[in-house]
């Protein structure tokens, strides 16, 4: 039955070029019927002889059997830059050809290293968890993070590798940035967590670079973008306090005194601060007056940078006082922190320091992409390699048509996801080297929060949906998957929730006065003009038009004097910016990719992919036509 709809479900003999992300039509084998699934002859010979094998083996006596529990191959995945197919058909319609020469031979080595030397220092990290010792033998405080050898290692490696340096060394001009996060991209789910840090690196050499890199912050500068692992330094993020996190205008109660030579000291409690062994950080705090009074709202903020250490390694009047006990991310040390008059220097303008910041959140946000999206990649790429090696109800896992579908859905969601991550690294390459049009720039505003918030909801999905295509296995701690889906949990978190960026979205819309959405929607419609000419195509531009349309009709529907029925809508609303706009990334995909691009507009229609769509249902004029915009490519729940 499954036949019918999905023409191209492969057989056993294209096991290897499905992996690699071709989908080939069935071979030509004699098809038999068996309880209602197809299946060929070929694929029945394989699966006997490999039961066969198994009820062998059971047979032997208890102390001759290689396993007595477990009777399954392990999933492994190869070079990850060799095996995405998507991503190298990416670079090769994107990149000049100099470029391009360049940096996959560089590319290619680098997922070598990943598979040999990487990837086993990532499971190191996560056995390995910091542990806090507060005293020392003596009962002297030390406050001491330990973190384990792996994890040194892995801030050696992401120096040598360019992880950051590449970004602000621009060798490749506006390219550079976008190929600094196809790095990020493959070296992710090998990190061990240590994405986290180089995130925050990332946004504060961003927001150092923003201010004119000042000369009081050029040796910082220089170490946070060194390729000299001696050199190299990681930043803190030091933003929440006890009264929350996103609002940061009325919670921040941390104190900033000036001192006699013109620095600051700072007095306060950060609630959580990832990588707690960074060498600096950038924070915010109120500056008091002479009468001690401080400014409350987000006026009253500012922006510093201080070193958490000296030069003697001793902690710059800080006091650790616990290691968080996270769900996930457990290989990075997440603290809470005193500070009692740790030394500073302010680097934004008195009261200006949410906007000094801002340039550290997208950069920051644009690494939770990164991150949902290769964890999305990795999570695949192994259930896809287990499909051919499983053997369930008489043939392989690949040769199930529903469990083929299911893994095919979740292709499909990385695939958009991975396409939108590569468009907002162009916008960021082009703005970075004042190469970006105004409509660029407008559109770069929106797509970070909508692809932030759209992308950790999606990681979240396909990590428990692929964990299912495991069995049992996908249960146990030893296999390595539930690390993936716990660490996956907080990317809906972290630098913002869903709903907090969904306002975030309806911010950048108002105050441009309409500008970022004409943006938008004049750069899809110029996409969809080219698709249009491409007679397979039609179906996915049909599809995003009508869905365009419906954005459109919602929003003449709303105006704008109903704030409310706007917030109410922010994170439909923001969904369907997200579905949209990588509905017109797939119809731009190069041969051999748009054929499967298509694969949106089949599986979802309601006979396919049912989602309760029901009139009038909401709490705002316009919900259900929102919801029915969110059938067009996709539903983030799978």
């Amino acid at each position: 039955m499954f036949a019918c709809r999905f023409p191209w479900w492969r057989s056993s003999a294209t096991c290897k070029s499905w992996q690699s992300g071709h989908f080939l039509p069935w071979d030509s084998c004699q098809m038999l019927s068996i309880k209602g699934i197809n299946t060929t002859v070929r694929q029945e010979q394989q699966a006997s002889m490999q039961e066969k094998r198994v009820l062998e083996d059971l047979e032997m006596p208890l102390a001759r059997r290689e396993a007595e529990t477990l009777f399954q191959e392990q999933p492994e995945t190869g070079n990850q830059y060799l095996e995405d197919t998507l991503l190298r058909s990416y670079l090769k319609t994107h990149l000049p050809p100099k470029v391009l020469e360049e940096v996959h031979q560089d590319l290619e080595r680098f997922g070598n290293r990943l598979l040999t030397k990487i990837q086993p220092l990532s499971w190191e990290c996560e056995l390995n968890p910091p542990v806090f010792r507060q005293y020392d033998a003596w009962g002297q405080r030390v406050d001491h993070i330990h973190t384990c050898s792996a994890w040194r290692r892995m801030k050696e490696i992401s120096a040598e590798e360019g992880l950051i340096a590449e970004a602000y060394e621009r060798r490749y001009s506006n390219w550079s940035r976008l190929y600094q996060a196809v790095k990020l991209y493959l070296f992710s789910s090998s990190s061990g967590g240590f994405s986290c840090p180089l995130a925050m690196t990332d946004g504060a050499a961003k927001v150092i670079e923003s201010l004119g890199i000042p000369g009081s912050l050029k040796n910082a500068f220089d170490c946070l973008t060194s390729r000299d692992p001696e050199k190299f330094w990681t930043s803190g993020q030091w933003m929440t306090e006890r009264r929350g996190g996103s609002d940061v205008a009325n919670g921040t109660e941390t104190v900033a005194r000036k001192q006699p030579d013109g620095t600051y000291r700072l007095y306060g409690f950060k609630w959580f601060t990832s990588a707690a062994d960074s060498d600096v950080a950038l924070t915010l705090a109120r500056i008091a007056d002479a009468e001690g009074q401080c400014t409350q709202g987000s006026r009253g903020l500012s922006l510093f940078f201080l070193r958490v250490r000296d030069e003697e390694g001793k902690l710059n009047s800080i006091q650790v006082q616990r290691l968080k006990d996270k769900l996930g991310t457990r290989q990075m040390a997440t603290a809470e922190l005193w500070l009692q008059g740790a030394r500073a220097e302010l680097i934004s303008a008195e009261g200006r320091g949410v906007a000094a910041i801002s340039n550290m959140l997208n950069v920051t946000r644009i690494h939770n992409v990164i991150g949902a999206v290769a964890s999305m990649r990795r999570m695949i790429s192994l259930s896809r390699d287990y499909a051919c090696k499983r053997v369930a109800f008489g043939k392989l896992l690949k040769d199930h048509p529903l469990h083929m579908q299911t893994i095919a859905r979740m292709e499909v969601q990385v695939r958009g996801a991975f396409l939108l991550l590569m468009e907002i690294a162009r916008l960021l390459g082009l703005a970075e080297t004042k190469l970006a049009s105004e409509q660029e720039q407008l559109l770069l505003r929106l797509l970070i929060p909508v692809a932030k918030l759209y992308t950790g909801k999606q990681a979240s999905a396909v990590a428990v949906e692929a964990m299912e295509s495991f069995g049992g296995q996908g249960y146990m701690e030893d296999t390595g998957l539930p690390v993936i889906l716990r660490d996956a949990l907080v990317l809906s978190i972290w630098e913002g929730t869903t709903n907090i960026l969904s306002l975030d979205v309806l911010r950048s819309l108002a105050k441009s006065q309409g500008q970022v959405m004409a943006a938008f929607l004049s750069t899809v419609q110029k996409k969809l003009e080219l698709a249009s000419g491409t007679e397979e195509l039609s179906p996915a531009v049909q599809q995003t038009r009508e869905a365009i349309g419906s954005l459109r009709q919602f929003m003449e529907a709303t105006g704008s004097e109903q704030a409310l029925t706007m917030e109410l809508a922010a994170r439909d609303f923001s969904y369907s910016l997200a579905r949209i706009y990588t509905g017109r990334a797939k119809t731009g995909i190069p041969e051999p990719w748009n054929g499967p691009s298509l694969c949106p507009s089949r599986w979802c229609n309601q006979e396919l992919c049912p989602v309760a769509v029901e009139s009038g249902r909401g709490s705002y004029e316009g919900g259900a036509a929102l919801q029915d915009s969110a059938l067009v490519f996709g539903n983030s729940r799978l």
